[in-house]
């Protein structure tokens, strides 16, 4: 069973959906044994890191995401999710994260692209992965997969776990592996056959 960590977060029903076409049984809770029973547990999420970190905080769920991560039960964060798993964030000064990883997330600068058009924030659409090593979630995945991205921040991460980066305006990390804990900034449940892929190794280890 896949446990989704429900915290009034935006995007949670898209993860459940192509959970589910994988042929998943599904949970979407907030209950602590629930999750804690879980095979594998998924911190999805659309929005702001202040009040995301509120949430979780006002539901319990913090200490039950560090007894699953301590665990060693598979973890994936998927967008707000994985800049949750780090100390803070450039958007909520003085909110403090997760802390699960080492790293710091920032916005993403104004700038010009590659054809001198202005970048445009939030980011959104679809841009191609470069892999400095590839994690589990990418073993059979070829070079360069396009994914698909919504998001005005972005990790800058201070350890060696980036699995995959992406360029807009700025190199970005964009997917960390950490033992059991993995996270993608980007939408796999969003980015069609590749994004189905990724998902299914996550619920395959």
């Amino acid at each position: 069973m896949i446990a989704i960590i429900d915290y009034d977060a935006g995007n949670i029903k898209s993860v459940e959906k192509a959970l589910l076409s994988l042929g998943e049984r599904v949970v979407v809770t907030r209950r602590r044994e629930q999750i804690l029973q879980a095979d594998k547990v998924v911190l999805p999420g659309v929005g702001a890191f202040g009040d995301a970190m509120h949430k979780l905080r006002q539901y319990g769920l913090t200490k039950v995401i560090y007894e699953t991560v301590e665990n060693k039960t598979p973890f994936l964060g998927i967008c707000l999710g994985l800049q949750l798993l780090f100390a803070s964030s450039e958007e909520s000064p003085g909110v403090e994260g997760l802390g699960i990883l080492k790293g710091k997330i920032v916005r993403i600068p104004e700038g010009r692209g590659e054809d001198a058009e202005p970048l445009k924030i939030p980011h959104i659409g679809w841009n191609s992965l470069e892999f400095p090593k590839k994690g589990r979630l990418f073993g059979d995945i070829g070079d360069q997969p396009y994914v698909y991205f919504v998001h005005s921040y972005y990790l800058q991460a201070e350890e060696d776990i980036v699995t995959a980066r992406t360029q807009y305006g700025v190199s970005m990390d964009v997917s960390v592996e950490k033992e059991n804990v993995f996270a993608c900034q980007f939408h796999p449940e969003k980015s069609s056959g590749t994004g189905l892929k990724i998902l299914k190794h996550f619920v395959e280890l």
